[in-house]
């Protein structure tokens, strides 16, 4: 009998009070008002290395949801009351301190191409991978709302595909800094011959694409990685060879295993095309859990939740996924959905599903947001995440939380072992990188993939030229 396909979990979070699950930040047992604070994250890492969670994986956007109510104050009025992603405080200054107190917890940041620049922002990642002992991933998303755009000084932004062209660019420089300007071996510190690293093995970098240029050394020395884990969402017709080329774990938003199968299907077949392996890449669904000792817990602790939920909220942060403004359409009007700007995945996701008028959405989002939710004693919650792994032919799931930190403890304390004692779930993490824990494979790239060719610079650009 074959060994069941293991189950991988990140726990997905965000540097804010509201995050997928909008109005629960008033549970009376939330934590999540307390964003502000180290303890908080702190906590929540050790919470999840002690449930064997592959990584905490941290949303991020740049700007704000000013669609919905458009009319109203620039539309930021409910974002504002409700707490929906906003106040928001950067991801990557806390994840220091998390990898301080854990050994072995992954962390999926998220960085927005528009607001970075590829010679900084390298410098940035190798930092943390260094840190942390190369428990690095990068959530690479373009951007998707106008006020974020706006803010950067931008009249607004780029369309869909020209972002993901401009990734493209970020990527190549971003490779070959981490991959090709500092040889292995470059660094020797050595005291007695008062030689740190050896000049001869260290290069210049010279880019110039259609969006970056640069002529310079990467500022620092190699980490266990060099390339962080590379994670992204999105599943347009570009997104998804944009993932088959970079992607080495992608976040999906389906709401069947049929259709997660379908999304799997079509991504595995992007990263074959692109010259690696359909194993390649870890597929994630989006997925939220409440469970109790018993069924009639479960059920009990999801109305508890319901009472607090803000579908409206959720409603709100659709309308910015979307660009479109659903305040403006009566509750049974036909909602005429068109080729959206932002993240076209998900105006794509709410056709498939039938939710074109507005009653039929907010009653989508009456825990809040879109999300699938599963409800159940371990047994059944077991049952289901299973059936969508081997049905939906993925790899793991994004969990959501609801209400911080009980989610992600419910789920350690209950689920975890339920799915231990089948053989679904880790019992102990492995050593290594956070690439190596998730493949099994080394730290660092694999030599199919596009940004291994920048490890010989010198030899990459005269075949590029």
């Amino acid at each position: 009998m074959s060994r069941p396909k293991q189950i991988h979990v990140n726990a997905f979070n965000m540097n804010c009070v509201g995050h997928i699950h909008h109005g629960l930040w008033t549970h009376p047992q939330d934590r999540s008002t307390e964003f502000n604070t180290l303890t908080y994250w702190t906590d929540l890492a050790k919470t999840l290395e002690k449930g064997f969670f592959d990584s905490l994986f941290i949303a991020d956007v740049i700007g704000y949801y000013d669609v919905y109510q458009r009319g109203q104050n620039h539309g930021v009025d409910l974002t504002l009351r409700e707490g929906i992603q906003l106040p928001v405080n950067n991801p990557w200054l806390v994840i220091s301190a998390m990898a301080a107190v854990t050994e072995h917890l992954g962390f999926g940041v998220t960085a927005t191409i528009s607001a970075h620049h590829p010679y900084t922002f390298a410098r940035d990642v190798t930092t943390l991978d260094h840190l942390s002992k190369g428990r690095i991933g990068w959530n690479i998303v373009t951007g998707y709302v106008d006020s974020g755009a706006r803010g950067l000084g931008q009249e607004g932004l780029d369309e869909h595909d020209r972002r993901y062209d401009r990734a493209d660019d970020f990527l190549e420089l971003a490779y070959k800094l981490w991959e090709g300007s500092w040889e292995e071996g470059a660094v020797i510190a050595d005291k007695a011959r008062r030689i740190h690293a050896l000049p001869e093995k260290v290069h210049p970098v010279v880019h110039n694409g259609p969006f970056y240029r640069s002529n310079a050394i990467h500022m620092s020395a190699p980490s266990p990685q060099r390339t962080p884990l590379l994670f992204q969402a999105g599943t347009s017709s570009r997104g998804l060879q944009f993932a088959g080329q970079h992607a080495e774990g992608v976040f999906i938003g389906a709401t069947t295993p049929e259709a997660a199968r379908k999304a799997s299907r079509q991504l595995r077949q992007a990263a074959v095309e692109a010259g690696r392996r359909a194993e390649d890449i870890k597929i994630y669904a989006g997925m939220a859990v409440v469970t109790g000792d018993s069924q009639a817990e479960a059920q009990e602790k999801y109305a508890d939740y319901l009472g607090h939920a803000s579908a409206e909220g959720g409603l709100a942060h659709f309308s910015a996924s979307t660009g479109m403004d659903f305040s403006q359409y009566d509750l049974d009007e036909p909602i005429p959905f068109g080729k959206s700007n932002a993240i076209q995945s998900a105006t794509s996701a709410a056709q498939a599903q039938g939710l074109t008028t507005r009653r039929k959405l907010l009653e989508q989002f009456k825990l809040g947001s879109r999300y699938n939710t599963v409800v159940g004693d371990a047994n059944q919650v077991a049952d289901e995440l299973s059936r969508w792994i081997d049905e939906g032919e993925i790899d793991g799931f994004n969990l959501t939380r609801i209400v911080v930190p009980q989610t992600w403890e419910d789920f350690a304390h209950s689920i975890v072992p339920e799915l231990q004692n089948r053989g679904r779930y880790r019992t102990a993490y492995a050593a290594g990188s956070l690439r190596h824990k998730l493949f099994g494979q080394g730290d660092r790239l694999p030599a199919n993939h596009t940004g291994a060719q920048w490890r010989d610079l010198q030899a990459a650009s005269e075949v590029a030229a």
